[in-house]
């Protein structure tokens, strides 16, 4: 990994794994989840990645109608790179998947690296009272899930999202996905830096171990060379502690409510920003310098925020 002193910080802001009744603070409308991107961006990160949400619901959705009544707005008010996911919620096409990015050109979406099973089932154990009909189902229904990410379908993502453009913060889940990665920078389907977000502690990837974060980052040394900018997220309670090795280890790190409701134990976050805040405290502390957006920008080597279309 090519060495640096800036840490980028990404917020992502809602996801599509928790539901509204594990927390009062998750934000669904879009209004809700244009200011939370623009505060988490106010407290400290270089990039969001987004979601959206049906916002009678909650629901996760990938119309891009409701990207669109936020999108603009987090724009005009911070200099942001703007992520859009290409994984959406679980069990939608793939065409549905894309639909989003394909639309606005984003400098920046997510790309998971690999097919996993995505066991999220027990996120509800201690709920008795459900907002929604659709929150317990969705989560039960992931003991008998694989979120699918074939070789196709990687390739015909990277095909259309390379060609507007479009950069990416490739999602492993597992060792093997960097290995899935390698195997697309061979043929030349994808061109450094890369931007590599290990993902720990779901249930179906890699477990929640500093040593695993340590192995993900060594082995993508292995492959990669200094070609790539390590991140990593980590599940709940893991959440600040392995993104804390993270960027120890010279990477960057990834917090929001999408990855982790607290703020500490037992603590629910009352905002994206807070998370935010608490890891640049964690930075600033161990002398590690935050990246700016523009920043992040030079080290990703993305193609601007004036090069979107929204």
């Amino acid at each position: 990994m090519k060495r640096t002193d800036k840490v980028i910080i990404t917020c992502a802001v809602t996801g599509s794994i928790h539901t509204p009744s594990m927390t009062p603070h998750l934000p669904i409308t879009a209004d809700q989840i244009a200011a939370e991107a623009i505060a988490a961006v106010e407290a400290g990160a270089a990039m969001v990645h987004l979601h959206a949400r049906n916002p009678e619901t909650g629901q996760p959705s990938q119309d891009p109608e409701l990207f669109r009544q936020f999108l603009p707005r987090i724009k005009q008010s911070t200099d942001a790179i703007v992520n859009i996911t290409t994984g959406g919620g679980l069990g939608m096409s793939l065409a549905d998947r894309l639909a989003p990015a394909r639309m606005f050109r984003p400098e920046v979406c997510s790309m998971n690296m690999g097919s996993v099973n995505f066991n999220i089932s027990g996120a509800g154990d201690k709920i008795s009272d459900w907002q929604f009909d659709w929150e317990k189902p969705y989560l039960e229904m992931t003991k008998d899930f694989i979120l699918s990410n074939t070789f196709a379908q990687i390739e015909q993502a990277m095909t259309q999202l390379s060609d507007q453009g479009t950069r990416f913060e490739f999602e492993c889940y597992d060792v093997a996905h960097l290995y899935n990665l390698a195997h697309f920078v061979d043929r030349k389907m994808v061109e450094p830096p890369f931007f590599i977000q290990g993902v720990f502690g779901i249930l179906g990837g890699i477990g929640p171990d500093p040593e695993n974060v340590m192995h993900m980052k060594s082995t993508a040394d292995r492959l990669f060379g200094e070609d790539f900018i390590f991140s990593a997220l980590a599940a709940g309670k893991h959440q600040m502690r392995l993104i804390t090795l993270s960027a120890l280890l010279g990477g960057s790190v990834r917090v929001g409510l999408e990855d982790s409701l607290y703020a500490g134990k037992g603590k629910l976050a009352t905002s994206n920003a807070e998370q935010v805040a608490k890891i640049r405290r964690v930075l600033e502390e161990l002398s590690l310098t935050v990246a700016t957006p523009d920043e992040a920008r030079a080290l990703m080597q993305t193609k601007g925020g004036d090069d979107v279309a929204f």
